[in-house]
């Protein structure tokens, strides 16, 4: 699916945040100069053609609380990445879930996401998925601050 100028206009505005009214869309369409109806049916064929996969809200996970953030590292072995990459990813506590080239010096290939109220949760996060994924072959790396939250923005010229 090639994009028109009027779906890269739509990406715009979606990535700028949705406004907190009751009917988002009709505000956005407005925007555009299109209708609501319009706007949501080229929403809708993004998602069809697997160029957008979802809308969501990005929670600052700061301000409400949850304070540890842990990447944990995992060696996992190739035949078991895809099943323990299904089992993660469906998971509330996991945000992020990556395969990743392991290295002779660094020997994860495998990357979850998680976030806690303490780092004593996340260590717990941690043992559950380790016993759910039979792998004791990991790494809890803890945040120490946070430099830049932003997603990626396209078709800013």
């Amino acid at each position: 699916m090639n994009l028109s100028e009027l779906d890269k206009q739509i990406v715009v505005e979606l990535q700028s945040g949705l406004p907190l009214v009751s009917r988002p869309f009709a505000v956005l369409a407005e925007r555009l100069g299109i209708s609501e109806e319009e706007l949501i049916s080229r929403v809708q064929a993004f998602q069809q053609a697997g160029i957008m996969r979802r809308i969501g809200a990005a929670l600052r996970h700061r301000r409400v609380g949850y304070t540890a953030n842990a990447m944990i590292v995992w060696q996992i072995p190739e035949e078991k990445i895809n099943a323990v990459g299904e089992q993660f990813s469906q998971l509330p506590e996991v945000t992020h879930c990556y395969q990743r080239v392991s290295l002779p010096q660094w020997p994860y290939n495998f990357y979850t996401m998680v976030h806690g109220h303490s780092r004593d949760e996340c260590q717990k996060i941690a043992e559950k998925l380790a016993q759910m994924a039979g792998c004791n072959n990991y790494r809890v790396l803890y945040s120490e601050a946070e430099l830049k939250k932003s997603s990626m923005k396209y078709f800013m010229d």
